[in-house]
């Protein structure tokens, strides 16, 4: 099993939400930003960094907010979600294919990583 974070980036009434490029598995589904942990960081270390190399922004980590186990065929993944806020600088696409800023009403609009479907169903009942 491999643990990954997300992080719930709010702006306002606005959270992000980010396409996974073409040319990774999953291809062009939407997904909360984040990524593996690596050894010897905390959880929250490995949000900070992930954001860092994908957004190129740094973020002040909130309340863990869940967390999600999902089996794909080829991977296991623990995903825990966190709350966030956006510290410094101004979200860039340096790896994903797309972003937005949406709010709950709009989760549907949009097609998400099978693991991230709790994390949307967790948002539509207003957690």
């Amino acid at each position: 099993m491999i643990e990954v974070v997300a992080a719930m980036i709010w702006k306002d009434d606005k959270f992000l939400i980010c396409q996974r490029p073409e040319n990774k598995a999953r291809a062009l589904l939407w997904e909360f930003v984040g990524g593996k942990v690596e050894p010897g960081e905390t959880k929250r270390q490995a949000l900070i960094r992930e954001c860092k190399e994908e957004l190129g922004i740094t973020i002040s980590v909130g309340e863990e907010l869940m967390k999600v186990t999902h089996e794909y065929p080829d991977i296991t993944v623990n995903i825990t979600l966190f709350s966030a806020v956006i510290a410094q600088g101004e979200p860039t696409l340096l790896e994903h294919n797309d972003m937005r800023w949406i709010t709950a009403k709009e989760l549907s609009e949009y097609r998400f990583c099978p693991a991230d479907e709790a994390i949307v169903k967790m948002i539509e009942e207003g957690f």
